[in-house]
């Protein structure tokens, strides 16, 4: 497969947060620890190594349980066993449990922590690295994961929801697996999906049971190791942490003194702090705790502790505290003996507010990688590309702004009036000059006339833009339809389409292909042809 990259600043789809991130710019250095390159790695290990042994055999029992029902791959066996060993560690990233892996992007998260794992395993043998995917499993935004989108139809599974995601019933799956079967079809690969889609959610109890089995089937000759936070024996070792949290408001401080840091550079607030970012768990229940004069309310319910029931509440049932997304990184990184966590550019924004509250709670900041961003090319739509004379780069456009470049480009006429602009500029001037020598109250009509023949100069300009567009219309049409296809309502692609739609045409090797051409530290956005 042909690949190409390009900066992401040229892209126009990223924030200069991230942009000016992977410039490495002085300015954010205060923000995160070691950049994400080879040779920084040792660094990271060195600050892990405070990770204990009995942290390591209680992340091992847990995930042996979690996965006592699964069927599990030699590869993904032995990277769970060897995370009891002081010279393995982890490479993470966390994604919701979206409905048959939600958009493409959830694909280049888990490939860019494998290829990492790899190439670290190359590169340090002395060391082991294990690729870690976090279910985010206790997320209760039922409405951002119950859908994934299949040839511009959306597949919905409508029910009422509350408390965490991945405690939900599949019951009803079934009937989104009929419009699952009905939009794909019938072929060899449809049939595939068909069957990956029903066993995953018909046969599995919860949410996280079936997103673990479609992770794993898709993944598991990886050994990427899929872990549930939502754990009672890994919260248990959260717990001071968490009492830090109820008591002191250590988070919220720290944040905020960080974020304002940011926001005074210029960058955009990515998640606001609360008072307290817990949340209370329960079957059917995720709620906020709010503190008011000293007791402890649970939002949208009647439950409400003392201090001392809250803690106590804590210590016999850890697993009903719930950290939201500015606490869940410092939970991972308390659990895990975690060197780098991979996310797209909102996850590391909020990362990034974190670094100061890291360091209070003496806990080491884990390296932090973009993903991968990739375009999926099809070959068919990349040879019209050409016939066009348009580069994949220039899809990249807003769309009015791809009209203009191209009708420039194809127009058998100049569309362009700088050379009339500066013509007429020229005589202004000497008018000027004229004006000056003669009266300086003539000035302002000189400016005035000047204004005027411009703006008569781009009301042309315009006008004539307009008519070579309605001139070329049918072949500006055909490149409208290619980006179309290729940035679903003006967005990046991997921000909505499934990997179902390109499975359908390429089967297994869709996976395999996209592995092998993808760079986890290129730290630029990959176009791949298929």
């Amino acid at each position: 497969m042909p690949t190409k990259t390009i900066p992401y600043a040229e892209t126009g789809y990223f924030s200069n947060l991230i942009c000016d991130y992977l410039a490495e710019n002085d300015s954010l250095t205060s923000f995160y620890g070691n950049f994400p390159k080879v040779g920084n790695f040792k660094k990271q290990i060195e600050a892990k190594q405070s990770f204990t042994q009995e942290s390591r055999d209680i992340l091992v029992e847990a995930l042996k349980k979690q996965y006592i029902n699964a069927s599990i791959s030699k590869e993904t066996r032995d990277n769970i066993q060897s995370l009891a060993d002081k010279n393995t560690l982890t490479i993470t990233t966390g994604h919701q449990l979206n409905l048959f892996t939600g958009p493409l992007y959830f694909l280049y998260k888990i490939f860019s922590v494998i290829n990492l794992s790899e190439k670290l395993n190359k590169e340090d043998p002395e060391n082991h690295f294990v690729p870690v995917y976090w279910m985010a499993s206790e997320d209760h935004d039922f409405e951002e994961i119950n859908y994934f989108n299949l040839e511009g139809k959306k597949i919905q599974w409508s029910r009422e929801a509350s408390g965490a995601v991945g405690e939900l019933s599949t019951k009803g799956l079934d009937e989104v697996l009929g419009a699952v079967k009905a939009k794909l079809g019938n072929s060899e690969h449809a049939q595939y999906l068909t069957d990956l889609f029903a066993e995953a959610y018909t046969k599995h109890k919860n949410l996280t049971a079936a997103t673990r089995y479609l992770a794993n089937e898709l993944f598991k000759t990886y050994g990427l190791v899929i872990i549930d936070g939502n754990d009672a024996s890994l919260k248990k070792a959260f717990i001071p942490y968490a009492e830090k949290e109820l008591t002191e408001n250590l988070s919220f401080k720290k944040v905020t003194e960080t974020t304002k840091q940011l926001t005074d550079l210029g960058y955009t607030e990515q998640v606001h702090p609360r008072e307290i970012n817990l949340f209370y768990l329960k079957e059917g229940l995720r709620e906020r705790i709010i503190e008011r004069d000293g007791t402890f309310y649970i939002n949208e319910t009647d439950l409400s502790f003392t201090k001392e029931e809250l803690l106590e509440e804590l210590e016999n049932h850890p697993e009903r505290f719930s950290p939201n997304a500015l606490l869940r990184p410092l939970f991972q990184e308390v659990v895990l003996p975690n060197l780098c966590y991979v996310g797209g550019g909102g996850e590391l924004a909020y990362w990034f507010q974190l670094k100061d509250y890291f360091n209070a709670v003496e806990v080491p900041f884990p390296m932090l990688l973009l993903r991968n961003s990739v375009l999926l090319l099809p070959s068919k739509l990349s040879k019209k590309l050409d016939k066009l004379n348009v580069s994949v780069e220039d899809l990249f456009l807003k769309q009015h702004e791809l009209k203009i470049k191209h009708t420039h480009r194809i127009s058998e006429i100049d569309i362009d009036f700088s050379e009339q602009r500066e013509h007429l500029q020229q005589q202004f001037k000497d008018l000027y000059t004229i004006a000056e020598k003669t009266d300086a109250s003539f000035l302002g009509a000189v400016g005035a006339q000047e204004k005027k023949q411009l703006n008569g100069l781009d009301n042309l300009e315009k006008r004539l833009l307009k008519a070579q567009k309605r001139k070329l219309a049918d072949e500006l049409e055909r490149l409208t339809k290619i980006q179309n296809t290729l940035f679903p309502n003006q967005s990046l692609q991997e921000r909505t389409m499934n990997f179902s739609e390109f499975y359908l045409e390429h089967g297994t090797g869709l996976l395999s292909e996209v592995k092998n051409n993808l760079d986890p530290l290129v730290n630029k956005f990959t176009v791949l042809e298929l």
